[in-house]
């Protein structure tokens, strides 16, 4: 029989960083006031396309099957354009990663920009590490009440405020601020809001570590892009051990230099200890840097004693030290790993260039009506029918002249409520015209022949083809 009294699982520990000041600190603010500052801010730029078509610089447009970004437009059929920014993403991390190691987790990540601008606001309201920490030990109290209440309240507020942004980039901010500003949003709207409101409210508010830890994928991988040239935060062991207090005026002889302050782990996001070594939790912040150079200015050492290094250079310290001989630091930044990756990234963005100053402005797809797949007339004649899409990409609307090359034509006739001809088919801009097509012709040698239809501008600058078959028979 179990014993209820018997825990098998330890309870999460809720971990309280400690603030810090330094050179990595500031570094994490400037990224966190930038990153932010693109994410809130972008959807209000403003982008002249002409009448009747989108102002907003960055927009996808779901309805309409679009997306903008400044000058460039995005058709449903220019997947490939997304696929090739999500490859760009992808190998663009692992370049950054081979150079300095998880940068992106401890600087740029979604989840820690928006956890460090949580835990911000916690100090503001809450006070310092020790006073957060006497807080959620007390019983219930005003104190605690209100405190509580008004952190909870100001991360609910950031939280709508990202939803909000968010939801910005799919409709024309201006218009739609000014239906929440009047409780009128749509509730297929709404719904996004609150979903990525409160999804913020509980990973940045409550979650925080607990993602990097057990929900994001990059953190199991990310060592097989690591090798002896990646930057990485690292305690010099040689220096500091043994470890031990220190008292002012007391020798350094037969002792390191870490004076166990615990420092490090304190002002760590993650709760970490680097000085068990290179962790798969540790995000490379930089805190435990600043932490610990501040211990060693008071104490009047060196700084350095954890610090962004390579494990080739640590190797090679303790190869000189050994041997007698100087070091000096060096960061291979060219290496095989890095010409890889910035091979791969410059063969798609050139692809992608490339595909965006090649594409047409105006598309012909054709799809063979197949049943029936012919139809032969009273006189001999076959008679094949076809869809026909005219995509006109540009805005203006547009005249063509519908054409089928590789073999002779009797008739080319539409299908529709209003005569159309031939020579004259009006495609507005930034439209697609769908046309029913039936081609009569004589009887073919060919069964199956390869043809192909056209369409072309009445004044010659734009043009289209699909190939096509055009069937008069069944194959032998």
């Amino acid at each position: 029989m179990l014993d209820e009294n018997i825990t098998y699982f330890e309870k999460q520990a809720r971990i309280y960083p400690r603030s810090v000041k330094g050179h990595y600190r500031r570094l994490k603010w400037i990224a966190i006031s930038l990153l932010l500052g693109i994410y809130y801010g972008v959807p209000w730029l403003r982008w002249d396309r002409g009448p009747d078509l989108p102002g907003q610089a960055v927009l996808i447009d779901m309805p309409a099957r679009r997306a903008y970004f400044f000058g460039i437009e995005i058709w449903p059929d220019e997947v490939y354009f997304i696929a090739g920014l999500l490859i760009l993403a992808a190998v663009g991390l692992f370049f950054a990663t081979s150079l300095l190691g998880r940068v992106w987790c401890g600087y740029a990540c979604p989840q820690t920009v928006w956890t460090d601008l949580f835990i911000w606001v916690e100090e503001k309201i809450q006070g310092d590490r020790n006073a957060r920490m006497k807080l959620d030990k007390q019983g219930l109290s005003f104190q605690r009440i209100w405190k509580k209440s008004v952190t909870h309240v100001v991360w609910l507020v950031i939280g709508l405020c990202t939803g909000g942004a968010w939801v910005f980039y799919f409709n024309d901010a201006p218009a739609l601020a000014d239906h929440i500003r009047h409780f009128d949003v749509p509730w297929a709207i709404g719904s996004w809001i609150l979903g990525l409101t409160l999804s913020t409210y509980v990973m940045a508010g409550f979650a925080r570590e607990q993602v990097c830890k057990y929900m994001c994928p990059y953190a199991r991988f990310q060592s097989a892009m690591f090798d002896k040239d990646t930057l990485i935060i690292g305690y010099d062991r040689e220096r500091g051990e043994p470890r031990a207090k220190h008292k002012k005026g007391e020798p350094w002889e037969g002792r390191g230099h870490c004076i166990d302050c615990t420092q490090c782990v304190i002002v760590c996001p993650m709760g970490i200890d680097i000085r068990e070594g290179l962790q798969m939790e540790c995000i490379a912040c930089g805190l435990c840097v600043d932490a610990c150079n501040d211990v060693m200015d008071r104490m009047d050492l060196p700084r350095g004693l954890i610090r962004y290094d390579t494990q080739r250079n640590y190797e090679a310290r303790l190869e000189a030290k050994k041997s007698g001989t100087a070091f000096r630091d060096s960061l291979r930044i060219l290496r095989p790993r890095t010409y890889y990756y910035s091979a791969v990234m410059a063969a798609v963005a050139g692809l992608m260039v490339y595909a965006l100053f090649t594409r047409a402005e105006v598309e012909l797809h054709v799809m063979q009506n197949r049943n029936p797949l012919y139809v032969k007339l009273s006189d001999g004649s076959i008679r094949n029918t076809y869809t026909v899409k005219i995509l006109n990409k540009t805005h203006d609307v547009r005249h063509f002249t519908f054409s089928v090359e590789g073999m002779d034509v009797r008739e080319i006739a539409f299908q529709s409520v209003r005569p159309l001809s031939v020579s004259n088919l009006e495609v507005l801009g930034g439209e697609v015209a769908q046309y029913r097509v039936m081609v009569v012709a004589d009887k073919q040698a060919d069964t199956r022949k390869p043809v192909i239809m056209n369409v072309h501008e009445n004044d010659g600058s734009l043009a289209a083809d699909a190939r096509t078959i055009f069937v008069s028979g069944e194959e032998q």
